[in-house]
């Protein structure tokens, strides 16, 4: 166990600040905004930290802390992280500082609205580094909350219907996951997620639900599954994917841009990582059961929301159902590597390829996504509000930097070679196409769509004859590009040298590999 309690540390500095901002009242709105963002750096270089003394070598947990909280019902403050939850910590901690930065103009109860950003990243960083469900789940809570007051309150005109659908669909995915886990802890007397991975690993899990529960005269494999479908439910509207996504839509649209940032770029990890931490592991021989049924949904999810993209108008919410498209591949690549291959060397580097292209995508989306949808704040900014895309045409003429710049981010999306986007779902389609075929082959479709309408936004916002009503429009101030220069940055840093990310992941995704046989 690790002796000083760095993840601990981290994960109170963003509460601290937001307690901090939060009593500074509604005069002091520079300072309330200077203040969360000192708070954002401060944890992102604690995050840093983490990264810098991380050992890739190893595939296990690391900066592990252990702790009796209530022993009388299994409850533990246990925390640690290995590859995949030190790079969705250290997404968390970039997103963060790049959603105040695109919301550094509101000006309507600003201390509350940066104290609530702050929440939602200590929510995150608890969700990724947790071990134990009790404890987890405090923080999973602790990051709708604030997302949804964020939404109510600074939202566009259908602001309350959007916050709403919101805190409903991931309040019912909540109980459901809260249900599936208050069952196995009635059998296994565990909240703990490693030892009940091993329980699962032995074949001791159904058994113990077995002893405990009854129902129907069903057989322990079809409560297992029972049990599966809540925790799945939980994880599937997070994410989200078709048919869970209703919400998402509207939501992305509805809410302020910096709030937006942060649902697509660290929020929707969380249900994927989900997948990864808690349902893979630990319902391996049910996912196997329906791996069938789960790959239409994955396959759905990137073809269905890639076609919804092509008929929107709305550049919010076609970069909204382009994020569903994005996360489609990692539910590709995380129930491909679920089948059974027993020990053939081929599947199993197949599984490995998938599991890094999955955590890869994960963190090149969030960047990318994010650095999307403040392209288009910053957009709104110009145009008074407006982000339609048959609004503009050919602004490449008057703002050609802020052109180019979110041509980059857009063509990151779409996956060119050489930038970020194209690395994570080559590894997925190189890992899911041996173990399954012709879900992959069917994804392909989605990739066809993407390019489209990525394609469609380059060609009616930037090029074409120029607007008379922008002929004055303004390009990026010295401010906007330096504040835009890291994650630009970061889509050609790992788009010509991905070892940066996948040298600290492979570990891991070699180990869960190895969990799966």
């Amino acid at each position: 166990m690790n002796a000083f309690p760095l993840i601990t540390i981290l994960t109170a500095v963003p509460l601290i600040g937001a307690l901090g901002v939060l009593t500074l009242g509604a005069q002091n709105k520079n300072l309330a905004r200077n203040m969360a963002l000192t708070f954002s750096f401060i944890a992102l270089a604690l995050t840093v930290v983490l990264w810098h003394r991380f050992n890739p070598e190893l595939g296990e947990l690391q900066f592990e802390e252990l702790h009796a909280w209530i022993p009388a019902i299994g409850v533990q403050y246990h925390v640690g992280i290995d590859g995949l939850g030190l790079l969705m910590l250290l997404l968390s901690a970039i997103v963060v500082p790049m959603s105040m930065a695109a919301s550094w103009r509101i000006q309507e109860g600003t201390s509350l609205y940066f104290s609530l950003i702050l929440f939602l990243q200590a929510g995150l960083f608890g969700t990724f580094s947790a071990l134990n469900f009790f404890h987890w789940f405090i923080f999973w809570e602790l990051s709708l909350i604030p997302a949804f007051f964020l939404i109510r309150l600074w939202g566009g005109p259908q602001h309350a219907a959007a916050a709403t659908q919101f805190f409903v669909y991931t309040m019912v995915g909540s109980v459901a996951l809260l249900l599936a886990f208050l069952a196995i802890f009635q059998c296994t007397g565990k909240f703990d997620f490693i030892g009940l991975s091993e329980l699962a690993r032995n074949g001791q899990l159904i058994p113990a639900l077995a002893v405990r529960i009854s129902w129907h005269k069903l057989t322990p494999q079809h409560i297992a599954l029972i049990i599966f479908c809540g925790a799945f439910l939980g994880f599937a509207v997070k994410v989200p994917m078709i048919p869970f996504h209703t919400w998402l839509p509207e939501a992305y649209a509805e809410a302020p841009t910096g709030t937006t940032m942060l649902l697509t770029g660290a929020m929707s990890k969380m249900g994927v990582y989900g997948f990864l931490r808690i349902l893979l592991p630990i319902f391996l021989v049910e996912m196997r059961s329906v791996r069938t049924a789960l790959l239409w949904l994955a396959v759905a999810t990137i073809i269905l929301s890639a076609y919804a993209a092509l008929v929107q108008t709305d550049l919010k919410r076609i970069l909204a159902y382009s994020s569903i498209n994005h996360l489609g591949y990692c539910m590709l690549g995380i129930f491909s590597v679920a089948g059974f291959t027993g020990d053939d060397p081929a599947f199993a580097t197949a599984k490995v390829a998938a599991l890094n292209g999955v955590i890869l995508q994960m963190f090149n989306h969030g960047v990318t996504a994010a650095t999307l949808f403040w392209f288009v704040a910053l957009l709104e900014k110009r145009s008074g509000g407006l982000r339609g895309l048959n609004d503009f045409g050919g602004l490449r003429k008057v703002a050609p930097v802020f052109c180019g710049l979110m041509g980059i981010a857009l063509f990151s999306s779409m996956g060119l070679p050489g930038l970020n986007g194209f690395v994570g779902e080559f590894l997925i389609f190189r890992g899911a196409f041996p173990l399954a075929t012709w879900a992959t082959a069917l994804a392909v479709l989605g990739l066809l769509a993407t390019a489209i309408f990525i394609l469609t936004i380059i060609q009616r916002v930037f090029s074409g004859p120029l607007n008379v009503r922008w002929s004055t429009l303004q390009d990026l101030t010295i401010a906007e590009r330096f504040a835009l220069f890291p994650p630009i940055a970061i889509m050609f840093a790992l788009g010509i040298y991905p070892q940066l990310v996948l040298g600290v992941i492979n570990s891991t995704a070699i180990n869960i590999t190895q969990q799966l046989r």
